[in-house]
Formats: C-alpha cells, sequence, structure tokens
C-alpha cells in the first residue's frame, strides 16, 4: 500500500521557494505528491497529460520535475528526452515515477536522462527523500573554471593540458581513461549508464564500447590507487563519481 500520511514540515529542510511539477495522469497520485511537497514547502503544479507537462515546464521554470512514465499521449521517455533536447534553456532535475521497476527499465529511464528513479507504490517519505537529494546534487556540482578544469575532494583535472592530479600525484591515463574519469567527476552523485557513458567519451581516434567501460573502469581504478573508491559502480546500472 501506499502511505498516504503527510510529513511534518521539521522532516526535510527543502528550499521553501523550489518550484517542483509533476506530471501525472493519475488523480489521486498526483494529489498525494502535491499535498506532501507542499507540506515540505515546495511550490507544487500538475500537470496530467505529457503535451500540457511540456507547456508547464515552458512556462513555470520549474526547478525539479516528477514525471510518470506511463501517460496518455507523449509518455515519459518522451517527454524526458525532449526536455534533455532543450538543456540549452538550462537543465531541470527530473525524478520519474512509474509502476515500472526492472533493471532494464531504470537503464531505459536514466539513458533517456532521468536523473533518479523511484517505483510505485511509493512512501511519500522517499519521494521527498529523493528530491531533497536531486537538488542538493544539482546544486552542489562542481563549478568548473574558465580553463574548463574541474576540482574535487584530492581530485584535480585540467582538460585543455589532459592533467589529472590525485592525491598530488600526476596519474599516466589513456584518452578514454582521463575522458572518463572527466566526465564522472563533473557529476558527483548522478548514476550513468554504459551506453551514456560511452556517448560521452567517444573519439575520433580510439574505439569505445559498453564492454570496454568495464575494462576501463577496472584500469582507471588502479590507477587511482589508494583513491579508486571515487569511481563507484551502481549494479545493473552503470557507474558514479563518489559525491
Amino acid at each position: 500500500m501506499m502511505e498516504t500520511s503527510r510529513m511534518t514540515p521539521a522532516a526535510l529542510t527543502p528550499k521553501s521557494r523550489e518550484r517542483v511539477l509533476v506530471i501525472e495522469d493519475e488523480e489521486d497520485i498526483a494529489e498525494l505528491l502535491k499535498v506532501n511537497l507542499e507540506g515540505q514547502g515546495y511550490s507544487v503544479k500538475v500537470a496530467s497529460t505529457g503535451e500540457a507537462g511540456i507547456k508547464a515546464v515552458q512556462a513555470e521554470k520549474p526547478g525539479l520535475v516528477l514525471l510518470d512514465l506511463m501517460l496518455p499521449g507523449m509518455d515519459g521517455l518522451e517527454i524526458c528526452r525532449k526536455l534533455r533536447a532543450e538543456e540549452s534553456k538550462g537543465r531541470i532535475p527530473i525524478v520519474m515515477i512509474t509502476a515500472k521497476g526492472s533493471e532494464e527499465d531504470v537503464v531505459r529511464g536514466l539513458e533517456a536522462g532521468a536523473d533518479d528513479y523511484v517505483t510505485k507504490p511509493f512512501s511519500p517519505k522517499v519521494v521527498l527523500a529523493r528530491v531533497q537529494a536531486v537538488l542538493r546534487r544539482a546544486d552542489q556540482q562542481p563549478k568548473p573554471k574558465e580553463d574548463g578544469s574541474v576540482e574535487i575532494h584530492e581530485l584535480k583535472i585540467h582538460p585543455g593540458r589532459h592533467l589529472a592530479i590525485v592525491g598530488g600525484e600526476r596519474l599516466d591515463l589513456t584518452p578514454s581513461e582521463f575522458n572518463l574519469l572527466l566526465f564522472l567527476a563533473k557529476r558527483p552523485g548522478w548514476v550513468f549508464t554504459r551506453t551514456q557513458i560511452v556517448d560521452a567519451i567517444r573519439g575520433e581516434n580510439y574505439a569505445v564500447t559498453e564492454r570496454s567501460i568495464d575494462v576501463q573502469v577496472v584500469g582507471l581504478r588502479k590507477k587511482l590507487g589508494k583513491f579508486d573508491h571515487y569511481v563507484e559502480t551502481v549494479r545493473g546500472v552503470g557507474y558514479r563519481f563518489s559525491e
């Protein structure tokens, strides 16, 4: 059964003015999400179709979208892809909520551009915690410097110089290992599927396949030494850089 009680305001402390768009065609679920989110200080708008959801995103510019996968007309995957195709206008975190919870469904959702995935039936407490975590990760992304370099934890990466330093030691990385590390480090905490990683780091002078990603991760971890825990495996999905 889905938990229906409202949480107390002290349970979580999200930004009080954060706008959340709920795209959900089941009225009772949409109302459950709206009541619990508003109870935590979020401003909530609900859209019951994919088309209405796209228009609401363009008009409201929400801080986060809670997106049902199975919608009439345009489904959640298509909506997710459309929003990601417009990232030049600003990236909006997306959390999918759906009854489809197999590993294949989760991977498909992440590859479409979702930042997290919650399966029905769900607890509102879990959804609220996921919303807070996704927004926190979005706020805490390392800001690349003017030269494109990234610094996080004990790691420093300078793309232009093809230079990666961890714990004060320079890493001897192949081009694909370097791009893999840079890609993950730019968004710590976010999970990427192998397909997403392949698309991001594929180069003209070297081949990258989904199968080779696992091999490259093994090699990268060896070179990171005692910092190998920075690259984490998410079973059944892919990899992420430690927050």
